[in-house]
């Protein structure tokens, strides 16, 4: 910043016009002088100077502003673009989670049609030979109903021949 112009020998001259003695005006004088010089004061010029060089911050803060704005804009524009492009692929993702569940599904229902024919033909194979053993079961207990009938056809046969003979096996008792 500049010294602010100040005139020593004019102060003086209207002093000392004022009455006040020599001695005195030239020491008002060095003393306002002196604070003039130690004063830091802002002149015309400078507020010039400091309004231009603003001016020109202002201008590059625009500048700035307008650029971080574009790469913000940029930035957004980078992210939309990723955004959907995830949004796709996360599309294409659920749609083949759901292919391969349908999938699972049919193999799975395949495979429950499969077993629920096995466990059929089992089914079948184990009352086949359910009802084969019941018939070669039935046949053994008809063998053994008639041996069964032969021996007490014999039993009886041999009663009926001894009976006759009882009473006179009796009367030698």
């Amino acid at each position: 910043m500049g010294a602010v112009a100040f005139d020593t020998l004019e102060f003086f001259e209207t002093l000392k016009e004022a009455g006040v003695p020599d001695k005195q005006a030239k020491a008002f004088s060095m003393v306002i002088q002196k604070s003039h010089e130690d004063a830091d004061l802002a002149t015309k010029q400078d507020i010039t100077q400091l309004r231009y060089e603003m001016s020109d911050v202002r201008k590059d803060m625009e500048i700035g502003h307008e650029s971080l704005r574009n790469e913000i804009n940029g930035l957004r524009k980078d992210m939309e673009v990723k955004h959907e492009s995830l949004r796709k692929d996360m599309k294409v993702g659920h749609e083949s989670l759901r292919n391969e569940i349908n999938g699972l599904r049919k193999d799975m229902k395949g495979e429950h049609e499969s077993l629920r024919k096995d466990m059929k033909v089992e089914h079948e194979s184990l009352r086949k030979d359910m009802e084969v053993k019941h018939e070669s079961l039935q046949k053994r207990i008809k063998e053994s109903e008639l041996r069964l009938i032969i021996k007490l056809g014999t039993i009886v046969v041999a009663t009926a021949s001894i009976l006759p003979l009882l009473p006179k096996l009796l009367h030698l008792f």
